[in-house]
């Protein structure tokens, strides 16, 4: 007996963005419903608006739904989470498109929680552009995190040419010396190690480490921080058995192509990762939450304002991100299945 698909919850982000584009581009493609059921978290009025600004639509609606058990798995499915009354800005930010991007991630973070999806991905919203947003957070992670009650948590920027984990994230560059500790290079390693193998189904992760100074510190000439932190960090992280490399300097690292060579890697901040990553990874490329007890992904787009409602939005990071989100789900039940009930080593021994 088959499985039944995944339900996934796509958050519609800012309305006044590209999001609702990428998602009808995607979704038009019927493959994707042999995938999963998406469920929208929305707005109906806002989709049928952009619905008349993308070509080649054809016959596509969204399947107006009041909750997730009376999603049909044969179509695109959407929940209503905002006001009849909600207006369209094309290219700005508003109060009312932040208050839509809230509501839309509170409602599908609730059906995460009863089980109802098994599946997220997020599309971008300006938090700040909301009085309402707790300023304590930062994106999406940071509140998933904090919602599910993970201890830690890593963003995971993935594409075909690399996999860059960001240790210390939003933080102003200044206090990033002090935030790069022995304990938070370990755990985000642990992390990340841990992720690779259950939910990408990588049996032995290599993972990079870059440094945090020019030339590595240069031997503690240009800073003491891979002397004193990171090289103790990689070696403490080796003993336990993490296949941790570096520190490798940021500038030689890449531009040899050293990153093909592992499967992923531990970037100290955030445009030291973001920088090379969107050099390597122009489109198809998307954030991943390591840590969390559910799946989540974002396309690696930003909202798009100058171009939103001009149908010139490319769907590739959006559909890279539900397909990943579908694929990380299977793995992880499936490493969680082989973990409880591994195979004797005489069926490994068939099996070679």
């Amino acid at each position: 007996m088959a499985e039944p698909k995944i339900k996934v919850g796509i958050t519609q982000g800012d309305i006044n963005g590209i999001s609702y584009e990428v998602i009808i581009k995607t979704l038009i493609d019927p493959r994707m419903l042999e995938m999963c059921t998406p469920i929208v978290y929305g707005s109906p009025k806002v989709a049928a608006f952009y619905r008349k600004t993308v070509s080649n639509v054809g016959t596509f609606n969204f399947n107006i739904i009041r909750s997730v058990d009376d999603a049909n798995a044969k179509r695109a499915n959407i929940i209503n989470v905002m006001d009849d009354e909600v207006k369209v800005e094309l290219g700005k930010p508003s109060e009312a498109s932040s208050k839509g991007a809230l509501a839309a991630l509170g409602a599908a973070i609730r059906d995460l929680q009863s089980g109802k999806i098994h599946a997220l991905v997020t599309c971008p919203f300006r938090e700040q552009a909301a009085p309402a947003t707790r300023a304590t957070l930062t994106g999406h992670s940071e509140l998933l995190a904090e919602t599910f009650g993970a201890k830690d948590f890593l963003p995971l920027l993935i594409s075909n040419a690399a996999r860059i984990g960001i240790a210390t994230e939003h933080i102003p560059l200044s206090q990033v010396p002090a935030a790069v500790t022995k304990a938070l290079l370990i755990g985000k390693l642990q992390l990340l190690n841990a992720t690779l193998k259950e939910d990408f189904m990588v049996p032995k992760p290599r993972i990079a480490v870059l440094a945090l100074n020019p030339h590595a510190g240069d031997g503690g000439r240009i800073g003491s921080e891979e002397v004193e932190v990171i090289i103790p960090a990689v070696e403490e992280a080796t003993k336990s058995k993490i296949l941790a490399f570096g520190p490798y300097a940021t500038t030689s690292f890449f531009a040899r192509s050293y990153a093909s060579r592992f499967d992923a890697v531990l970037a100290m901040y955030h445009d030291q990762g973001l920088m090379p990553f969107g050099a390597l990874s122009p489109e198809a490329s998307v954030s991943y939450t390591c840590g969390l007890p559910i799946i989540c992904t974002s396309p690696m787009d930003d909202i798009g304002y100058d171009i939103a409602g001009k149908d010139t939005a490319s769907p590739s990071s959006f559909r890279a991100a539900l397909y990943m989100a579908c694929d990380a789900y299977k793995r992880r039940r499936q490493y969680a299945e082989l973990s409880k009930n591994p195979l004797p080593a005489a069926t490994l021994e068939m099996e070679k």
